[in-house]
């Protein structure tokens, strides 16, 4: 296998927001990054594998103070939360960040329950979940998600607060019991974590609950958001909103 030297790519959306990504992970794990900058301070939505450090590998895009914030606890959320001093989860998933959750960098390391529900939904899960290696002799059987924990906790309609900008915090389980979003009202911006993105959802795992996510989806449904960024796959405006909703009611109701 390839070493991967690059091992984050970034770009620039706009003046305030970055995307950061890790190339070299499998679509499946493979998180969508948000640097959010603001007249104060900025703010990190997610963060990863930590297979390597998001912070020393991109270290330029990180030289004001960072809020690090996880939609939920989730290994390709929180890899690199560890890498921040401002840690921020739900307040239902801050014993997660304490003793993760098990999960790993080979199809192996999933039950066949697992890989059936995932590959059922519409992802393939290749036999291994890193397409290069971090560094030379790294092995794929010791990865752990690195263990922190929050340093604050956070609540339906709290704000993160970055100066001119200020993002409520919407509590949206079904994918996870604590998952949420950041919610700008006066642009219209949704990040949305894992609760809906551009690609197929998953409400299956042993901590998920769907009549939870019906709830979520109606609430997400009277939302007026523009541009939702989400956990995975591509940014999408609120008509594709709508469908990605309406397909998962009709097939959940």
């Amino acid at each position: 296998m390839q070493i991967g030297e690059k091992w984050f790519e970034h770009r620039k959306i706009d003046d305030d927001l970055t995307f950061i990504w890790e190339p070299f992970v499998d679509p499946l794990l493979r998180c969508n990054m948000w640097l959010v900058r603001g007249s104060e301070r900025d703010a990190l939505v997610d963060s990863g594998m930590g297979i390597k450090s998001l912070k020393e590998a991109v270290d330029h895009l990180f030289e004001r103070h960072v809020t690090a914030v996880a939609t939920h606890y989730h290994l390709d959320h929180v890899g690199s939360l560890c890498d921040f001093d401002d840690r921020i989860i739900h307040s239902l998933e801050a014993g997660c960040l304490v003793e993760p959750s098990p999960g790993g960098l080979r199809r192996s390391d999933y039950s066949e329950a697992t890989i059936n529900a995932i590959e059922g939904s519409g992802y393939a899960i290749p036999e291994d979940l890193i397409s290069a290696l971090p560094y030379n002799g790294y092995d794929l059987t010791t990865y752990e998600t690195p263990r922190t924990t929050a340093t604050r906790t956070v609540e339906d309609g709290d704000v993160i607060d970055l100066g001119d900008r200020h993002f409520e915090v919407l509590h949206l389980p079904g994918h996870s019991p604590g998952s949420i979003g950041l919610w700008e009202k006066a642009t219209g911006i949704l990040f949305s974590g894992d609760a809906i993105y551009d690609g197929p959802l998953l409400d299956f795992d042993e901590d998920s609950n769907i009549p939870d996510y019906i709830t979520t989806m109606k609430r997400l449904r009277e939302l007026p958001v523009r541009v939702v960024h989400g956990g995975h796959d591509p940014s999408f405006g609120r008509h594709r909103m709508i469908e990605l909703i309406d397909a998962y009611l009709e097939c959940r109701t």
